[in-house]
């Protein structure tokens, strides 16, 4: 095949790829930095004038506006988000969106079973000599979209990086493609204040030399990665792999090489963030994109000794019920892999799960700590499941406490001025013994 030749064959505008699109069609894209924002863009303008009707959109993590989540597109477009940014979140509340409840390793399994793909959409690295074309940002579920779309449709940017291990498109596979040069999404850095300081340096103080690590997005998260500077032979199997992950690379701290697998590797299955991010990636043999349903495995996870979770929350409860995605009824995300690094971590011998959090919201008006959650508030961590809760005020092992202990120990991290009425709330439930 003469590749060259068939890349200037399938190549179209935008409009031209999107006005193959289908009424009825279920169309999907991946995670994040997979998502093509000007195919996006075009579709989103195509439906908002009734020229695209009768859609489903399956997508993931706006990082950046998207054109289908546009008000006008609404209802000949219709959105299902599997974990939410800002535009998604807003789409839900506003009722132009649905919700697909889901742990995100199991999400390629669901789109495998019951998710009909018409089309696929995919920002990629341009092609190489050989034909392919890398996802490149993610590994998530393009592997199984590829394999189940009858369509794919591909949006080739020069800017992109070229991740080795990333789900790869061969130029036979695609039927059309479009070329842009658009800068990659750059998220500001985060503002690392000294309350997440503070809850940074309690989380360090818990890792040892050696261990393995996954940590969330946010400012407190960020604290975490950046004070382990100063351990040793630290790894990483991450769903996200973030800034500070790179700087712990850079400085020495992370090696890869106390992992019983995929030793000298990191591992991850997504990511977003600085340049400096995409730059590292980019054919980087010591860097592994990989499918969610291998990264965010339990099973996979509890096989590094001494794996390290650390995740944020909106509130928990007496009982250790931890609700991450909505606040109430009001949604605000997914439950995403908090539970697969839980669970992962606590079954690895001397692993830890962290869920930290500050201790008020609203500019200290409430306790993220409560007697029970919010009604409507979803549990995305069980009380099963949960292990450490950490504050500004210190950390609550929970694991293997009864309910009073409990009680207690979240009562000792909650900010002073709610504590008195935390304990009147959990003797009127008679929790405390």
């Amino acid at each position: 095949m003469d590749f060259l030749r068939v890349y200037e064959e399938k190549k179209r505008t935008p409009e031209e790829i999107i006005d193959q699109v289908q009424p009825g069609w279920s169309c999907c894209a991946d995670i994040s930095g997979a998502t093509p924002p000007i195919l996006d863009a075009a579709l989103g303008k195509r439906a908002a004038v009734g020229k695209i009707r009768d859609v489903t959109f399956h997508t993931w993590l706006d990082i950046v506006p998207l054109g289908t989540l546009a008000p006008e597109a609404f209802p000949n477009i219709r959105t299902v988000t599997w974990f939410s940014g800002g535009g998604l979140r807003k789409a839900v509340n506003e009722g132009r969106a649905d919700i697909m409840p889901c742990y995100y390793r199991d999400a390629p399994g669901l789109f495998d079973r019951y998710i009909d793909i018409d089309a696929y959409f995919a920002q990629v690295s341009p092609m190489d000599k050989h034909g392919y074309f890398s996802v490149s940002l993610s590994g998530s579920c393009s592997e199984v979209m590829i394999r189940k779309a009858k369509h794919i449709y591909l949006e080739v940017n020069d800017k992109m990086p070229r991740a080795l291990t990333a789900p790869l498109i061969h130029i036979s596979q695609v039927d059309a493609l479009c070329e842009t040069s658009c800068s990659l999404p750059i998220m500001p850095p985060v503002k690392i204040d000294d309350i997440s300081r503070k809850i940074g340096g309690y989380i360090a103080e818990e890792i040892p030399d050696g261990a393995t690590l996954q940590l969330g997005i946010g400012a407190v998260l960020e604290a975490v990665g950046l004070a382990l500077k100063d351990k040793h032979d630290l790894g990483l199997h991450t769903e996200l792999f973030t800034d500070s992950m790179v700087e712990l690379l850079e400085c020495g701290a992370v090696t890869n090489m106390k992992k019983p697998i995929n030793r000298g590797k990191t591992v991850t299955t997504l990511t977003f963030g600085s340049q400096h991010i995409y730059d590292y990636l980019d054919d980087n043999p010591a860097f592994l994109m990989m499918p969610v349903d291998y990264v965010n495995n339990p099973a996979v996870i509890a096989q590094h000794p001494n794996f390290i979770s650390v995740n944020a929350a909106v509130e928990v409860d007496f009982f250790g019920q931890v609700c991450s995605e909505s606040a109430g009824m009001r949604h605000i995300s997914g439950t995403g892999g908090q539970a697969d690094y839980v669970r992962g971590a606590v079954m690895s011998k001397g692993g830890k799960s962290f869920i930290a959090f500050p201790s008020t919201a609203k500019g200290g008006t409430i306790s993220k700590i409560v007697p029970t959650l919010t009604p409507g508030a979803i549990v995305t961590t069980s009380k099963n499941d949960v292990d450490y809760i950490v504050t500004e005020y210190g950390v609550a092992k929970l694991r293997g406490k009864t309910l009073s202990q409990r009680a207690k120990e979240l009562i000792k991290i909650a900010h002073p001025k709610f504590r008195e009425e935390l304990t009147f709330a959990a003797k009127k439930m008679n929790i405390l013994i």
